[in-house]
């Protein structure tokens, strides 16, 4: 018998969305002087507001505002007074958080689920544990009076808006830098619904700024001579660029680039257990995650029943409207991007790989795409070495450890991995070899302020989250 749920939808009139927003500049919403743009819905293409597009004029503006707030206000100010600002965000993210969520999947297209259990509350979690750090930064192994460094700017991605913004914010205001921060110019809306926050907060005027716009404004605020740090987040590509324009100066730099993640199970693995992992890591927000476990390495021994029931569990994920509380899988995040992950499964067909997709409606409007698996993919097939960013999985058999390592290590990448085995030794040794910044065990996507993320290779450079997320943003 199979069961229909009925839909369970979450309402979003909880959002006020105005037809229009400016720039978060020195405590003051202001006029934005390059071309609007629009934001746009993903799940039914309708436009949700106009944004201002900050000029470099505009950049100029907000880095000033910020320096100002470091030299006056925010620099000096004893870190417990900081800490006092942080919890009081933390606290507004807490009751503002339905607002946030639905907000969240309303701009981005994640589902409501996602955004209510996971995103908002780990929001919170960041700036709760950041200021607890705000008066004790001479106590986290970074010298005995480390000192901020000043202002700092950041770019963040449009897969988890509002995360990034934490990941990034929390700890800069906690070490004494103010901030200029440039959203994702698909999903700037609950960056700017932050910039509330911030004056409900009393945040001091000029301690975070946001700017919002394209890759021009990106750029402009990366380049700018005035900034101190840069905080990346987004494609491996443009953060070349970032690191060649702050080649030579002082900036300090942080990358979180791409990543093309193995799910490694072994024959002694729970293998529901480990289905749900793999569902988890590669269908969680429509598999625009840069840690996404993407390559899916099973041993040849179990390669058989594992898939079969991968496929019985993919058959269960229900896509469509992201406010119904009741889906798995979102809306792709845009069209440019729905473009993209067709390219490259079309690829995966045309190199010989086979697809399969559980039957599955689409909605008609809007952007989509069906959870999907390849089997019988190559290593030097595209969709084995590109970082798809989207519900796409490649999966490759091995038949030994050494081989998994092997495999697992064969990409640019090293962001993340996953390991799947009854044997606490295996995991050890298979963590111990292989070159990813995270790398977890017999579960995947698990994320705790209190521990670092980041990369080696093609992933990055620095580390967010946890103590070693202090390190960037002081001067010991």
């Amino acid at each position: 018998m199979v069961f229909e749920y009925a839909p369970a939808p979450e309402s979003a009139a909880i959002v006020d969305v105005r037809p229009s927003y400016g720039l978060f500049v020195g405590g003051e919403f202001t006029d934005g002087h390059g071309e609007p743009f629009k934001s746009v819905n993903p799940a039914d293409e309708t436009v949700l507001a106009e944004i201002a597009r900050a000029d470099e004029g505009d950049v100029d503006r907000a880095v000033a505002a910020a320096r100002t707030a470091f030299e006056r206000v925010w620099g000096p100010m004893p870190g417990a007074e900081r800490a006092k600002y942080l919890y009081r965000i933390a606290r507004i993210v807490q009751e503002r958080s339905r607002e946030l969520a639905v907000l969240e999947s309303i701009d981005n297209g994640k589902p409501i689920r996602e955004s209510r259990d996971v995103d908002v509350p780990l929001v919170a979690a960041h700036f709760f544990y950041y200021a607890g750090w705000a008066d004790k930064l001479g106590h986290a192994g970074f010298g005995p009076d480390p000192r901020p460094l000043g202002v700092a700017g950041q770019i963040i991605p449009w897969n988890f808006p509002l995360l990034m913004l934490a990941w990034k914010i929390a700890p800069a205001l906690a070490c004494g830098n103010t901030v200029v921060l440039k959203p994702a110019e698909t999903t700037p809306l609950t960056a700017l619904l932050f910039a509330d926050i911030c004056r409900q907060a009393d945040l001091p005027p000029g301690v975070v700024n946001i700017v919002t716009g394209a890759g021009d404004t990106g750029r402009a605020l990366a380049e700018h001579p005035g900034v101190d740090k840069v905080a990346f987040t987004g494609s491996t590509d443009v953060g070349r660029q970032i690191a060649r324009s702050a080649a030579g100066t002082a900036k300090r730099l942080t990358l979180e680039l791409g990543g093309k993640a193995a799910n490694i199970v072994f024959e002694d693995a729970a293998l529901d257990q480990a289905v749900e992992g793999v569902v988890n890591g590669i269908f969680f927000n429509q598999g625009h995650v840069c840690c996404a476990g993407s390559r899916l390495l099973v041993q040849e021994s179990v390669a058989e029943e594992l898939l079969e029931r991968l496929k019985t569990r993919m058959a269960t994920l229900r896509v469509g409207d992201p406010l119904d509380k009741n889906t798995d899988v979102g809306a792709i995040n845009s069209a440019a991007q729905l473009a993209r992950i067709r390219e490259l499964a079309d690829a995966g067909e045309a190199e010989g790989a086979e697809r399969w997709s559980p039957p599955c409606e689409l909605p008609p409007q809007g952007f989509w795409f069906a959870p999907t698996v390849f089997t019988g993919v190559a290593q030097s097939h595209r969709i084995a070495r590109e970082e798809i960013f989207g519900p796409v999985l490649s999966m490759l058999t091995f038949r030994t450890p050494e081989e998994a390592v092997t495999k697992a290590n064969n990409t640019p990448y090293g962001l993340s991995a996953g390991i799947w085995t009854e044997k606490g030794s295996r995991i050890l040794w298979t963590a111990q070899r292989l070159r990813a910044g995270v790398v977890w065990a017999n579960t995947f996507n698990k994320f705790d302020p209190a521990s670092p993320f980041g990369g080696y290779k093609e992933s990055g450079f620095g580390r967010e989250g946890g103590r070693h997320g202090l390190e960037g943003y002081l001067d010991a």
